[in-house]
């Protein structure tokens, strides 16, 4: 099975940009299609985006299209999640997945295997 470390989270101001990181081991990620939730306090864990195995198709939610980026690097079994024009609603804790299914499917149930999450936080 694959696991999953994302990383690069943090304090940012409204409108700034960061990039998060989701590096793979155990398998290589060319056989999962990747997708990235992610919970604020108290919420329903929300998908994000979603990228094929090739890294052809994406999938956005619409609350993030035309602001985040998703996309992977295969030989580096890496998956990453370029975040602009950053909103304070989008603060939440962020969990790249996998999920052995080839469609680019929005809900948590369809991904078998999480990272342990990382915590962006967008401030005023």
């Amino acid at each position: 099975q694959v696991q999953l470390v994302e990383s690069g989270g943090g304090l940012v101001q409204a409108g700034g940009s960061l990039r998060l990181s989701c590096a793979a081991s155990g398998r290589t990620i060319s056989t999962y299609t990747m997708g990235w939730f992610r919970q604020a306090p108290g919420m329903e864990r929300e998908f994000v985006a979603a990228i094929s195995r090739s890294g052809g198709n994406t999938n956005y939610a619409d609350s993030v299209k035309g602001r985040f980026t998703v996309s992977r690097d295969n030989a580096k079994n890496t998956v990453y999640l370029q975040m602009s024009s950053l909103k304070r609603e989008d603060t939440a804790v962020y969990y790249c997945a996998a999920s052995l299914r080839f469609l680019l499917l929005i809900g948590a149930r369809d991904y078998e295997y999480w990272g342990q999450g990382t915590q962006v936080t967008v401030s005023s």
